[in-house]
């Protein structure tokens, strides 16, 4: 712990060793060594007695003493090192000499590392010396060794992207708890994004090194999940005041107001004005600050807030008969959406202008969503009439073809179907949903088969799990969907399973023991699709034996809020 006082002079903990062996009165000899080697100011030696009288140790005022001046010392180097005196490097090389025989002292180490660079070698080349480093002195080393630094930061991305994969796997199934249910500030909590945090602290170089990480590792894999790390971090930085860092990313302040919005789950007018002035006053010669802004808004929390943005715009524009194309609200959530789904795009060509987003997403999807909604609307008020007024009319089993066209070719009308299924099934509404679910067989990129939406779908399904008792239900979601792909696409064949372990008491026995033979895991399958099909098999058996007790469907916050609609002949009731 003491290595390296005795070059310099000073008394160690086996030189006192040696003095108590070799004296006659050991109480004179540790006064002694008190003296010679306490902090030497003899209007000092009076005032410590009061100390003993307080009943404080003399380790706690050395220690306290060392603290203040170890951090004046720390702050006079910082001065000299960005100083204009001529001689300013001789006198730091003069002080690394003098301490560097102290560097494996962990108390001292941040003195010693705080002067520039000679010695930041032999450090590097001790792997044990590394290893015990303060993290400061790390930063200095890392700052001129991006390897070094990637090979520190490599573990906790991975760890990262991980932990983001388990959650969307999770054995919990429901619309209240899901995977977009911890709030921002919360998930900056997180171990990675804290270490990365510490790792950093206020080096804009490190910062940069992370960013490019990011970049690179989201060209390579399109994994989303990077996106969320970038931002993440940036308000992690934010949360701690780290102006150094804050004040140099053009993306911190547009980050900062989406973020609000993420936590409210919602863009209102004021912030999708100020996020609007971010977006027109990237200036000319800085148009690659779009690449980091599509990052941002790539990430799912973002692209979450936005469509259910978009969701309740359309619902207020319905209520108020208007078009989609005469909001601006909408045409800029639109905007946002679609430069967020460009990202990869963007960041693989190195083209930075945002992609035009196609005119006819907004007049002919859209409408042609709308008119789902009023189908649904007028089976249902034809369902209420008196039976001598009824006429002979069926619940629509087909989609509008410009429905089912951009499903297939656009993303951002993709990205809105999706949701608007989601909403469907918040809504309980059976006709509906096993009217759309068909249409998810070929989306945009195959996209109704990501892990994202198969995870809020499966949560959403629980809300209708008596219909599972019907064999019309069950061939809409497992024939009609889930099964088109399973066999290509393990993720689905695994959250089929996940939503199974759930449901399978409501599904019709003889419809659920066809669906146990095609379910069974082939050998190359993974570990977790065949833990979770073990499991199923488990909670049938136990199922046989003792059957459970019939659940309890949990008060919901849809996060949605209802809409006054007036009763036309040309509007319909049911909110979208």
């Amino acid at each position: 712990m003491f290595a390296g006082l005795p070059e310099l002079g000073i008394s160690n903990g086996e030189d006192l060793k040696e003095t108590l062996t070799n004296c006659t009165e050991p109480l004179k000899a540790i006064d002694q060594f008190q003296m010679e080697n306490g902090i030497l100011l003899p209007t000092l030696q009076s005032a410590l007695p009061f100390l003993d009288l307080h009943g404080t140790p003399r380790l706690e005022f050395h220690q306290s003493v060392f603290d203040e001046l170890r951090d004046k010392l720390m702050e006079r180097v910082a001065t000299i090192a960005e100083g204009k005196e001529e001689d300013r490097y001789g006198k730091l090389e003069e002080l690394l000499e003098k301490s560097f025989p102290l560097v494996k002292m962990p108390s001292i180490q941040p003195v010693v590392m705080q002067v520039p660079e000679k010695k930041l070698k032999l450090v590097m080349a001790d792997k044990e010396l590394y290893k015990v480093c303060a993290v400061e002195v790390k930063r200095q080393i890392w700052q001129d060794n991006q390897a070094l630094f990637g090979d520190e930061v490599s573990p906790l991305l991975k760890q990262y992207i991980v932990e983001k994969e388990a959650a969307l796997f999770s054995s919990d199934l429901s619309i209240l708890h899901n995977f977009f249910s911890p709030s921002p500030k919360t998930r900056r909590q997180g171990e990675v994004v804290l270490k990365l945090t510490q790792m950093i602290g206020k080096n804009v170089k490190l910062y940069d090194m992370v960013l490019q990480f990011l970049r690179t590792l989201f060209l390579r894999t399109r994994n989303v999940h990077y996106c969320t790390l970038r931002a993440e971090l940036l308000m992690s930085l934010h949360d701690l005041d780290i102006s150094e860092i804050c004040t140099v990313d053009p993306c911190h302040k547009f980050t900062w107001c989406l973020d609000a919005c993420i936590r409210e789950k919602f863009v209102d007018g004021k912030r999708a004005r100020e996020l609007q002035g971010f977006l027109d006053g990237v200036k000319k010669g800085q148009e690659q600050v779009l690449g980091d802004l599509s990052m941002i808004l790539c990430d799912p929390f973002a692209c979450n807030t936005l469509v259910l943005s978009i969701m309740r715009n359309l619902q207020e524009l319905l209520s108020q008969d208007a078009l989609p194309r005469d909001s601006p609200d909408l045409m800029l959530l639109l905007r946002m959406l679609s430069l967020g789904q460009g990202a990869w795009d963007m960041i693989d060509s190195q083209v930075f202008k945002e992609p035009r987003l196609d005119l006819e997403v907004v007049t002919r999807f859209l409408p042609a969503m709308m008119s789902v909604v009023v189908d649904d609307h007028t089976f249902t008020v034809e369902q209420k009439l008196p039976s001598e007024e009824k006429s002979s009319l069926t619940y629509p089993t087909t989609l509008p073809d410009a429905f089912n066209r951009f499903l297939q070719e656009n993303r951002v009308a993709c990205e809105m179907g999706l949701y608007y299924v989601l909403h469907i099934a918040k809504l309980r509404n059976k006709n509906a949903l096993q009217r759309l679910l068909p249409a998810l067989v070929e989306t945009y990129n195959d996209m109704a088969f990501g892990d994202i939406f198969l995870h809020l779908l499966t949560g959403h399904l629980t809300l209708l799990s008596d219909e599972f008792g019907s064999e019309d239900f069950c061939s809409v979601v497992f024939d009609g969907f889930l099964l088109t792909s399973f066999s290509s696409k393990e993720n689905v064949h695994r959250h089929t399973l996940r939503m199974l372990v759930h449901l399978h008491h409501k599904v019709l026995p003889s419809y659920m023991e066809t669906l146990m033979k095609t379910l069974e895991p082939p050998k190359q399958s993974s570990e977790p699709v065949k833990e979770l099909y073990t499991q199923l098999t488990e909670k049938l058996e136990a199922q046989k034996k003792s059957p459970p007790p019939p659940e309890e469907t949990p008060s919901l916050d849809l996060g949605l809020h209802p809409v006054t609609v007036p009763t036309t002949a040309s509007t319909p009731t049911t909110p979208i």
